[in-house]
């Protein structure tokens, strides 16, 4: 009995009840001004001082680099007669938060593109770091940190983690500023996640704030918000942001199949609905028989084949659910036994049945 039920409470989804309905928050929490954002930086370079664990020769780009690279330096070398292990070529990308000034120090990450089996102990050589626009906005170089690592012998090989990823902290300083310009007579709000409900209720909330119409939703994920001219824009778009708004959001299921994890949203209704679930088993068994005659007669000993086939079917009651909330829906499933799969075979079938009054997203 205790094995059946362990097998049974093993065999069904991860539940996770979030509560979605109309809540409170700053609008800070659920939006962003536009141009408060982080913005991503790449660049291409080397990283050299591997011990033995760099790209090797089949990986023709990192030998031509670092034979371009000594060329710039005054050293001819013909790349066909590089044979090093301790150079890796890298991809090196950063993320420079919002109105980042020039000489701000930002970390980056360093992730090898070549054969190499590891880049820790590794240095980066100097490097630009080039925005969308194809200009250098930052420079990265220094020592790199990998959390993981490779040890390897003539007869076994242990790996943890990803050794060929790794981080410089602070590796990275800032150019150029990333221009943004706040001197200007409006600005806008864009949600995180677009909603008509919402974007409405930020509009309301700013205009009862300040008393005066400033703030119009534009769609379902932007509110312009006029600055009035006796306020500076810092003052006011900080005063904006920590106004406390309801947001809503649809009524949501997510299933993700693959890790047993169901998301529901706390306002997820079901409709008139009856719900049965079973499973098939089907067992078919062969074995060998010897058929043996009786003494003296002329008949002959034969391998005779026998099969049995075996059908059971579980039974399972059918459960009717009719207005239930996520608690009693999860319950009403819990009860039945269903299997991971028979869940989320049960949660599609009622939302094709137009029972499940809430948006379906499986994984």
């Amino acid at each position: 009995m205790a094995c059946k039920n362990s097998r049974k409470s093993i065999s069904l989804l991860i539940f996770l009840v979030l509560i979605t309905t109309a809540f409170g928050g700053r609008i800070k929490d659920i939006a962003n001004v536009e141009g408060n954002r982080v913005n991503y930086l790449i660049g291409y370079s080397l990283v050299v001082g591997l011990k033995g664990t760099g790209d090797g020769k089949a990986t023709y780009f990192t030998v031509k680099s670092l034979a371009n690279m000594l060329q710039k330096m005054g050293i001819v070398v013909d790349p066909n007669r590089i044979t090093v292990r301790n150079v890796a070529a890298v991809m090196v990308t950063a993320k420079v938060p919002p109105f980042a000034k020039a000489g701000m120090r930002f970390d980056v990450e360093v992730a090898s593109i070549g054969d190499a089996r590891s880049i820790e102990g590794g240095s980066l050589l100097l490097t630009p770091l080039r925005g969308p626009d194809g200009q250098v906005y930052a420079l990265a170089q220094g020592q790199v940190i990998v959390s993981g690592y490779e040890a390897r012998g003539k007869g076994s090989r242990r790996v943890k983690n990803v050794p060929t990823v790794g981080r410089i902290p602070n590796g990275a300083v800032l150019e150029r500023d990333i221009p943004v310009d706040l001197n200007v007579a409006k600005f806008r709000i864009t949600l995180d996640y677009p909603d008509f409900s919402t974007a409405k209720a930020i509009q309301d909330v700013i205009n009862d704030h300040f008393k005066k119409d400033l703030a119009k939703a534009l769609d379902s994920a932007t509110v312009e918000v006029t600055i009035p001219e006796n306020i500076s824009p810092v003052d006011f778009i900080a005063e904006v942001e920590n106004l406390e708004v309801k947001s809503f959001q649809p009524a949501k299921v997510v299933v993700d199949g693959r890790s047993g994890t169901v998301l529901l949203g706390g306002n997820v209704r079901i409709g008139p609905v009856s719900v049965a679930v079973g499973s098939l088993v089907v067992k078919v068994t062969e074995r060998t028989e010897v058929s043996q005659p009786p003494p003296f007669s002329p008949g002959e000993t034969k391998e005779v084949p026998r099969t049995t086939v075996e059908v059971k079917e579980e039974e399972r009651r059918i459960v009717p659910l009719s207005g239930t909330t996520v608690q009693e829906l999860v319950s009403s499933l819990n009860s039945i036994g269903a299997t991971p799969r028979e869940i989320i075979a049960v949660l599609q079938a009622i939302k094709q049945a137009g029972a499940l009054r809430a948006k379906l997203e499986v994984l």
